[in-house]
């Protein structure tokens, strides 16, 4: 058998030497961006960290489709919180390993202090979604970033907002039950409650607490049903208020008004269409899309095309993907530092939510804000602002 061999000439072996000298440089720009997105897909929480999760995939698949950033296509690097802070740390732990640029999620307070800690080890990028517990951005963590309005700012639109709807219609509420979860979100809001609706005139008669999960309201709607308050202010996750409303309407418990805040239930369509009687005329204080903007209802249509129910989860995370695309772009960079500088400086305003151009003061978006929302004829409406409401609150709910 003869043997050939290949003798290069002077001309190849330099051109071969310039490609493998170019290979490294081309898949680094070929290489994809790495983008950890956490929520608590299992657990008593799943249903928020599924709305969660699908919010954040639809960002990314549409910045993808036109190109990515840069040419570079975003990876999501998904983790299961588990309904847990244990669990949300020890991914983050992954995504930090995994190389990721910047974390997007996490929901509940609990999980948001854990892993937004967690992550500030490694420099890395976190935009909190929801997290509403302002301790959240009062450490001095640099790598942490709230989108979406805490505590202290929902606090005080809710109660300015109540004295308004009370006000117009000649101050039928006087007297108020607080119900609420007891834990750090909803043990928090109700401490806010306690000290301000006072200020207004509001007697409250009780602060009733609940376990999550929860699997039976039983004993309080009866507490609800003594003391016979004029208002109930529930700050509660979905499940467990879906299972309040149920039992007071079974009960026929009829308060002159509902009014929600940050509740998990009261702005999400899947309450509004499975339980209509129980969901009809409750008020809400939360997060929500504006319905002045185009892309978020072709956002919402999109979802509810796909047999799916719409909440504000879902433009939420959407929007705090865009966001950090936002960052990376200006950064002209994948690398933490950078982008922890462009988040910083944010002026994001290509969001789909009812905030002004985005901008940062130790860690929290100043330009974030809640909306009223009500349930009526078996869709969620704005009521305030008035600047973008798209209906007038019916109140008081019974004579």
């Amino acid at each position: 058998m003869t043997e050939f061999r290949f003798a290069p000439t002077r001309r190849t072996a330099l051109l071969g030497a310039a490609s493998l000298l170019a290979a490294p440089a081309v898949r680094a720009q070929a290489s994809t961006i790495k983008l950890g997105i956490l929520q608590p897909v299992t657990g008593a929480l799943a249903q928020d960290g599924e709305l969660g999760r699908m919010g954040a995939e639809f960002a990314i698949n549409e910045i993808n489709a036109a190109g990515g950033i840069g040419g570079r296509q975003i990876e999501m690097v998904f983790g299961d919180a588990r309904s847990n802070p244990e669990a949300g740390v020890a991914e983050v732990e992954r995504m930090a390993a995994a190389g990721v640029t910047a974390i997007v999620g996490g929901f509940a307070s609990p999980i948001c202090l854990a892993t937004t800690q967690a992550a500030a080890r490694y420099d890395l990028p976190y935009v909190v979604d929801v997290g509403v517990a302002d301790t959240i951005v009062t450490r001095g963590l640099r790598n942490t970033f709230r989108f979406a309005p805490g505590f202290g700012t929902v606090m005080r639109v809710a109660v300015e907002n109540l004295v308004k709807l009370n006000d117009a219609a000649g101050k039928p509420a006087k007297t108020v039950v607080l119900v609420h979860e007891d834990g750090l979100f909803g043990s928090g809001l109700a401490r806010l409650m306690q000290n301000e609706l006072p200020k207004h005139g509001f007697e409250i008669l009780e602060t009733i607490a609940h376990p999550t999960p929860a699997r039976d309201m039983s004993n309080v709607a009866l507490r609800i049903r003594s003391l016979n308050p004029d208002l109930l202010i529930p700050s509660s996750y979905y499940g467990e208020f879906v299972l309040l409303a149920r039992t007071m309407r079974q009960q026929r418990i009829r308060p002159k008004g509902v009014y929600a805040v940050l509740n998990g239930a009261a702005s999400n369509f899947r309450f509004v269409r499975e339980f209509a009687d129980a969901a009809d005329l409750v008020m809400d204080c939360n997060h929500w899309h504006d319905p002045r903007k185009p892309r978020a209802e072709e956002l919402k249509r999109q979802v509810e095309a796909g047999g799916r129910f719409w909440a504000y989860n879902i433009p939420l995370n959407y929007s705090c993907v865009k966001l950090v695309a936002d960052a990376i772009g200006r950064a002209g960079s994948a690398e933490r530092g950078p982008v922890l500088e462009a988040l910083a400086a944010s002026t994001f305003s290509d969001h789909i939510m009812p905030y002004g151009p985005t901008k940062f003061e130790n860690g929290q978006n100043t330009g974030a804000g809640p909306v009223n929302t009500q349930v009526q004829g078996g869709d969620i409406k704005v009521i305030f602002p008035s600047e973008f409401a798209n209906a007038q609150p019916v109140f008081p709910a019974r004579g």
